[in-house]
């Protein structure tokens, strides 16, 4: 044995804090298994790419996955055998009733207003139904209707509607009665059951100046009419104002009423061009008939003049003068420039010449012009003129064949319809017929011809200019009555007329006292 301690060896010396316990076993933790687990899952290759190392295990591995999930797929696929559905309801009537006392329809339709309760033996019905005391209606005259048919379908009895209409007869001609007029109507209690009701009162514009009132001052007393005349100021209305970049949008919000926007433009264009004559800093200048009545209402008529400025110099004075109502220059001359009108709006689509016909195949001679155009649309005489032919001409169809002056003739075939006769005189712009494809025709479309001294001439070859003179005293009454309407202020008629005392008393409410009847002395 040596010195550091048997069997010769020698000895080590440990320090204290070299010395280890013994290793403890790790306590199990959940979260150390799912890390496992989840480590372990990532590793896996679930879905592996089968495009790629075919044949591998990895490659069968991931076939015998997509081949597994397919069949479970076709495994849980519905089936499309019909399936079977319950009967249909059978609905009766009584069923039907009760869902349409529940529906939300319009009663026009066969809806209801909610379920009726059947009748008990607790009901006793009424000896008779009540009536309103006093019945109160708009009733209104429509176009083509009469006067006495629109009293008795608001229930005026028959001696009631003659006593009516007699009595608004002498104040006015029924005929007079415009379409759209409407009547306050007042029906009081019926005399017995089964008897119409008496007139109470009746009240309407019969003109734009006259009002009537038809009533009873007492009860059981004849109907009697009290006409109200209103006051109306006939001042025409002048518009000015600078054209802009529309000019009817200029007129409109200078206060001209579109009508009288409407009329102007017709005019104008028949002198100037339109498009390209009027300038943005001109100045327009028109007059239109007007009347206010002192209750507000207020009523545009024709157009009496048109005027255009340029530089504050007049370039064009029209006036409306005469019986016919024509525009005259300021120089008293009436004149409408542009020459023709066109029969119809729309392009030309075969011109006068030599052409081959669409339906005979043929080269040959076309005498005129071919307008397209919609079946219906409206033809207008190109100027004044006087009917000499209209009814079937041949391959032309319903044609209408116009003599003018100058000896030159126009004809317009393959109408659908014609609007003239024989003889009669028509105007320039007036509807002689409508578009159609009567006789030789491919479709719709208007020909066209002109002849002078029964020879065919090329209608756009032809301009007219018609004039007429004004002299001596005439001309003298149309130039003082263009000065004078050139003094009207611009804007003077839009302003409220102004209502005198008489007018404001009748419009203070009737108090409730006053309409009670005087005591009788016993």
């Amino acid at each position: 044995m040596t010195e550091s301690g048997g069997f010769g060896r020698s000895a080590a010396a440990l320090a204290h804090d070299q010395i280890v316990s013994p290793a403890e076993s790790p306590s199990f933790s959940l979260r150390t298994v799912c890390e496992q687990f989840a480590g372990r899952l990532a590793a896996f290759d679930l879905v592996p790419d089968l495009g790629s190392d075919i044949g591998s295990k990895r490659w069968f591995r991931g076939f015998a996955t997509f081949f597994g999930l397919s069949a479970t797929a076709l495994a849980f696929w519905p089936s499309f055998a019909p399936l079977e559905a319950a009967a249909p309801t059978q609905i009766d009537d009584a069923a039907r009733d009760e869902y349409r006392s529940q529906m939300i329809m319009p009663l026009a339709l066969g809806a209801d207003s909610g379920r009726h309760m059947g009748a008990t033996a607790l009901v006793a019905p009424l000896a008779s139904a009540p009536e309103r005391p006093r019945l109160e209606m708009v009733a209104t005259l429509a176009k083509g209707d009469s006067f006495e048919r629109m009293l008795r379908r608001a229930g005026v009895g028959r001696a009631d509607t003659v006593k009516v209409a007699e009595l608004v007869g002498g104040a006015i001609a029924l005929d007079d009665l415009k379409p759209g007029t409407k009547f306050d109507i007042a029906l009081g209690r019926r005399p017995a059951p089964g008897e119409p009701r008496p007139v109470e009162s009746i009240a309407f514009r019969a003109r734009f100046d006259l009002a009537l009132d038809i009533g009873r001052f007492d009860q059981g007393t004849e109907l009697s009419l009290t006409q109200k005349v209103i006051r109306v100021d006939e001042t025409p209305l002048r518009i000015r104002g600078v054209v802009g970049d529309s000019l009817y949008r200029s007129a409109r919000a200078a206060g001209a009423p579109a009508s009288a926007v409407q009329a102007y433009l017709k005019t104008l264009g028949q002198y100037v061009n339109l498009d390209r004559d009027v300038r943005s800093d001109d100045t327009f200048d028109f007059i239109v008939a007007h009347r206010r009545a002192a209750t507000g209402e207020r009523q545009a008529g024709q157009l009496l003049y048109a005027g255009l400025e340029r530089d504050e110099k007049p370039r064009v004075q029209l006036m409306r003068w005469g019986e016919d109502g024509e525009f005259y220059e300021a120089s008293g001359v009436g004149e409408q420039r542009g020459g023709l009108m066109a029969p119809v709006p729309g392009r030309t689509t075969s011109r006068f010449g030599m052409r081959r016909h669409p339906i005979l195949g043929y080269r040959r001679m076309h005498a005129g012009l071919d307008f397209k155009a919609r079946h219906g649309t409206p033809i207008v005489a190109v100027t004044d003129g006087r009917v000499t032919g209209a009814g079937r001409m041949g391959g032309c169809g319903n044609a209408v064949r116009l003599r003018h002056g100058g000896g030159l003739d126009t004809r317009y075939c393959h109408m659908s319809r014609i609007a003239v006769r024989r003889g009669q005189d028509v105007r320039r712009g007036q509807v002689i017929g409508y578009v159609g494809s009567t006789g030789l025709s491919t479709g719709p479309h208007l020909h066209y011809e002109m002849y002078r001294g029964g020879r065919a001439i090329n209608p756009a070859s032809v301009t007219y200019v018609t004039r007429a003179q004004l002299a001596g005293a005439e001309l003298r009454r149309f130039k003082d009555t263009l000065g004078k309407m050139k003094t009207i202020e611009p804007g003077a008629a839009l302003a409220g007329l102004q209502q005198t005392a008489a007018e404001l008393a009748a419009q203070e409410p009737e108090r409730e006292i006053d309409k009670l009847s005087a005591p009788k002395n016993s």
